[in-house]
């Protein structure tokens, strides 16, 4: 019984952490703070969690002068991103995480090919109540949903 309540409540805690952590990366107005949230929550082995630090990798290719540069920050972390949705393909933050990616990346860079797929796996958790309406709000307002 005592398992139980630890797990319920680590849960809840851990649920607790993500919703912080997700209101923390939409306050992102900075590069330094870009690069303090990537430093203070790389190591993370959570994917929701590295959902965002890899959003966040993959956007400091936009603060180099050098397009070879550029585009290999990109790519390496848009294949990270890639990785971890095909271990975790029910991840919620990953499929929101890459939508935005995919929805906001110039056209040229081809990085399109999961838009339907992760339009319809969040339309459906949209259309659910369950433990992660706390993403609702931003699906909403950064994506094309």
């Amino acid at each position: 019984m005592a398992y139980i309540l630890a797990f319920s409540l680590s849960f809840m805690t851990s649920n607790t952490d993500i919703i912080s952590l997700v209101e923390d990366y939409h306050q992102i107005k900075t590069k330094e703070a870009e690069l303090n949230f990537i430093h203070k929550h790389g190591k993370s082995e959570d994917p929701s969690v590295l959902a965002y630090v890899v959003s966040l990798s993959m956007k400091q290719a936009e603060y180099s002068y050098n397009p070879y540069r550029k585009l290999q920050i990109f790519n390496a972390n848009r294949k990270r991103l890639n990785q971890l949705i095909e271990q975790n393909a029910d991840n919620i933050n990953l499929r929101y995480v890459r939508l935005v990616a995919q929805e906001n990346a110039p056209g040229f860079l081809g990085y399109n090919d999961f838009i339907n797929e992760d339009k319809i796996f969040l339309s459906k958790k949209l259309s659910i109540k369950d433990s992660t309406d706390y993403l609702d709000p931003y699906i909403k307002a950064n994506t094309s949903l």
